[in-house]
């Protein structure tokens, strides 16, 4: 897919050689243009090294903004007070305004990326709104407020953002509610039990859910790993609290994906105190009950997505379990995996996997969580 990066004239320009390097690595074909203001902070030959494709500067008798108005996506970032104005009112005085006026003719997706003083964003709001009243095919990433400043966004949240607004948009419009993470089971005011669980697999998930058009809740209990700043994100850390926040977040929700790592145990004699080191300590351990053994009850209808982890299990074994699980508790997907087989599981960036439905078991060899996630979303798109 092809993508114009058009870059205004904010000290935010000089992260767009690694937000054109993020682009690539995801499979776009970036072009750019350049303000002159912005040619003062980064220079085009920089910009055409990183892109490998000329920089566009001016508007020549090539008529550049009439062959790249119809790009898959126009990428504004950074976008200025000055650019993002002019565009409200229609005013084409460099080649990037010329190229969204343009654009926006042809009904082309554009996606601003304010950067700037905070004071100057406010200032600009009426502007903003402006445009998104009249242009719905125009979406904008909200700053960081840092330092007063409308900060330049992470540039893997960008890149989402751009994945979001090209892609299929398999699940658009619908409620995906993720959990991710290790929970932490409380032995006294100091100490606890958890796991290994990174959060990569369901933050993979979320973010492949949020990228074919879903209104995505993530559930985190300890991650290690990027979280979009676009997602609704609720933080918990006990087993008990995760189950409650589950319960009220899918009454209204269309699709569960229980990828967390979830504690089966909670300690039956912690302490409000700490234990002294002194001494030896004996722990009792209670059973909790399992999440997904309420998802049904609670809402009938819900896609419902469970994991299912074992270590050292025969392949069929694994199967075998996973499938049980399935079937015990009314999951329409179960996604099966051996803790052990090596470089994939807890903390790894991948993973090896059983889709498990009616349709039948599916194995998905050693990959990227990121390829993974992918899959499973489609898995889930076509069951629903």
């Amino acid at each position: 897919m092809k993508i114009i990066l058009c870059v205004t004239g904010s000290i935010a320009a000089t992260e767009d050689l690694k937000l054109v390097h993020q682009l690539q690595r995801h499979g776009f074909d970036v072009e750019c243009f350049m303000t002159d203001d912005a040619c003062d902070i980064i220079t085009p030959l920089s910009m055409e090294f990183a892109t490998k494709n000329p920089v566009v500067t001016k508007i020549t008798g090539n008529v550049e903004h009439v062959k790249n108005a119809q790009a898959d996506l126009i990428l504004v970032a950074p976008a200025t007070a000055n650019t993002i104005s002019k565009f409200a009112y229609k005013i084409a005085d460099t080649s990037v305004t010329t190229l969204l006026l343009t654009a926006s003719g042809y009904k082309t997706p554009i996606l601003f990326v304010p950067s700037m003083h905070i004071s100057m964003y406010h200032a600009i709001e009426e502007n903003i709104n402006k445009i998104k009243e009249k242009h719905p095919e125009v979406r904008f990433i909200e700053p960081t407020n840092e330092e007063r400043k409308a900060k330049f966004p992470s540039k893997h949240d960008i890149v989402l953002e751009v994945e979001r607004m090209v892609s299929e948009n398999k699940l658009d419009g619908m409620n995906v509610v993720i959990t991710a993470g290790g929970t932490f089971e409380e032995i006294d005011a100091m100490r606890g039990i958890t796991n290994r669980s990174s959060g990569k697999m369901g933050v993979e998930i979320a973010k492949e859910a949020y990228r074919q058009g879903a209104n995505v809740t993530l559930i985190c209990g300890i991650t290690k790993t990027h979280i979009p700043k676009t997602f609704r994100r609720i933080n918990v850390e006990s087993s008990r609290e995760m189950a409650e926040v589950v319960k009220k977040e899918i009454i209204n929700a269309d699709i569960f994906v229980s990828t967390a790592a979830v504690s089966d145990f909670e300690v039956e004699n912690k302490s409000d105190l700490k234990y002294s080191s002194d001494n030896d300590l004996s722990l009792n351990l209670r059973r909790l009950p399992k999440i997904l053994e309420q998802v049904r009850e609670i809402n009938s209808n819900i896609f419902i997505v469970g994991f299912k982890a074992e270590a050292g299990l025969s392949e069929g074994d694994l199967i075998k379990k996973a499938t049980n699980k399935k079937n015990q508790y009314d999951v329409d997907l179960m996604v099966a995996n051996d803790i052990l087989v090596e470089g994939a599981g807890p903390g790894c960036e991948d993973n090896e996997v059983y889709l498990i439905s009616d349709d039948g078991c599916e194995k998905l060899c050693l990959d990227s969580k990121w390829h993974i996630s992918q899959k499973i979303i489609d898995r889930i798109y076509k069951l629903i």
